[in-house]
């Protein structure tokens, strides 16, 4: 990855990650402006295991814009104005494939999109022309990923080192025939927030990783209806895994 030696490192914080712990010489949150509209939230700065971050909450202050309502473009371009070249995304998600236990961190390695209707792109304007189509074989920054595996591992944790990430419209969850389709079409998490946010990154040229932490079983893999209460019941790990996990990253990039 060619990044600059002084460039913040993104961070997009998910329902799984709400605020950073341990952040030291934090400035005031600042505001941000786009060609866009405002990002979700304030832009959080300071250093993390060594390193400087920039820190959005997707979903803004007190978690109040649904997956389908958040301005996705917004806060890309606002972590690109801010001079970041790397950035991690945090994601809470369901698990749909045996291996992907409540609990367990996913680093994947694959997107398939079911959402619709967002603004997948900065070049939708019909009078501003069509960048050159990107190339999005590989979705996910491969160096950006094996990084983050290597933290986990050294966290102690036991990532899943790939996987498919199937990216649903919300805000509502699933049905089981859907996580039943979702399946057959190979994917073994899934979220709502994953694209089109991983497209734009690769249209600002960012490196883009996601950290996934799977906080439930997906409908009809449970075998019971509390959801609502196996999410809330493993977030809290959740988050404290997610912090771990970065300490031991983001040395390495």
């Amino acid at each position: 990855m060619a990044v600059q030696d002084n460039a913040p490192i993104g961070i997009i914080g998910g329902t799984a990650l709400a605020a950073l712990a341990g952040l030291d010489d934090a400035q005031q949150p600042s505001t941000a402006d786009t060609p866009f509209g405002p990002p979700s939230g304030p832009l959080l700065r300071g250093r993390l295991a060594t390193r400087d971050v920039c820190f959005v909450m997707r979903h803004g202050p007190g978690h109040k814009l649904a997956p389908h309502r958040i301005n996705y473009r917004a806060n890309i371009r606002a972590l690109a104005d801010a001079g970041c070249r790397q950035v991690i995304a945090i994601a809470a998600v369901g698990g749909i494939t045996e291996p992907m236990r409540s609990g367990r961190i996913v680093i994947p390695d694959q997107i398939i999109d079911y959402s619709w209707g967002r603004a997948h792109s900065f070049y939708d304007d019909p009078d501003g022309g069509v960048l050159d189509h990107i190339d999005f074989t590989t979705p996910y920054a491969t160096p950006l990923c094996e990084a983050l595996i290597r933290g986990a591992e050294a966290a102690g944790l036991d990532p899943a080192g790939s996987g498919v990430h199937g990216v649903t419209q919300g805000p509502r969850l699933e049905t089981a025939a859907e996580i039943d389709r979702m399946e057959r079409d190979g994917c073994d998490i899934v979220g709502m927030t994953g694209m089109p946010e991983a497209a734009l990154a690769r249209e600002a040229g960012l490196d883009y990783a996601c950290c996934a932490v799977v906080v439930n079983k997906a409908a009809g893999r449970s075998g019971g209806t509390a959801i609502h209460a196996e999410i809330e019941a493993t977030l809290a790990q959740g988050m404290v895994d997610i912090e771990r996990l970065l300490e031991q990253t983001l040395p390495q990039l």
